[in-house]
């Protein structure tokens, strides 16, 4: 089955992992969890960016590993992915992942949320969950929710 095509504009506010992503892989782990086209932003951010965006948008202050901002699901998914490097680093260290197959899930988690997938209830974080492993595993990473 052929992906979705995607245009994508990748910026490193923070580049302290880019050689970790280079646009090719960015986007074909992108597109593996695409289910339509679409027009996507990805920037990597230091922590005082992440805060000050998870702030502004969703009250919270503290940078997060990655904020979605979904501005329309079809006929083109159109959305901006804000992917915090010291705290994607930290969870990776901290949960002993490998960087770059926490960074592969990031960006299938945050273009999942583009699409409308979310996991605030128990039912729609196991669909949601489920979908981001098979998409993982496809990829040839490892289950992110397997301990």
């Amino acid at each position: 089955m052929s992906q979705p095509d995607l245009s994508l504009s990748l910026q490193f506010a923070d580049p302290r992992h880019k050689a970790l992503l280079p646009r090719h892989k960015v986007i074909r782990w992108m597109r593996a969890a695409l289910e339509l086209p679409g027009e996507m932003t990805v920037r990597i951010v230091d922590a005082q960016e992440g805060r000050t965006l998870n702030h502004e948008y969703r009250q919270k202050d503290y940078a997060t590993n990655v904020l979605t901002f979904d501005y329309s699901h079809e006929p083109v998914v159109a959305a901006d992915l804000v992917i915090c490097a010291e705290v994607v680093e930290r969870e990776a260290r901290d949960m002993g992942l490998d960087l770059t197959a926490h960074y592969a899930h990031m960006l299938v988690h945050g273009t999942l949320h583009a699409q409308g997938y979310d996991h605030e209830e128990d039912d729609e974080a196991e669909y949601m969950e489920a979908r981001e492993t098979e998409v993982m595993l496809a990829l040839g990473f490892p289950d992110p929710y397997k301990k």
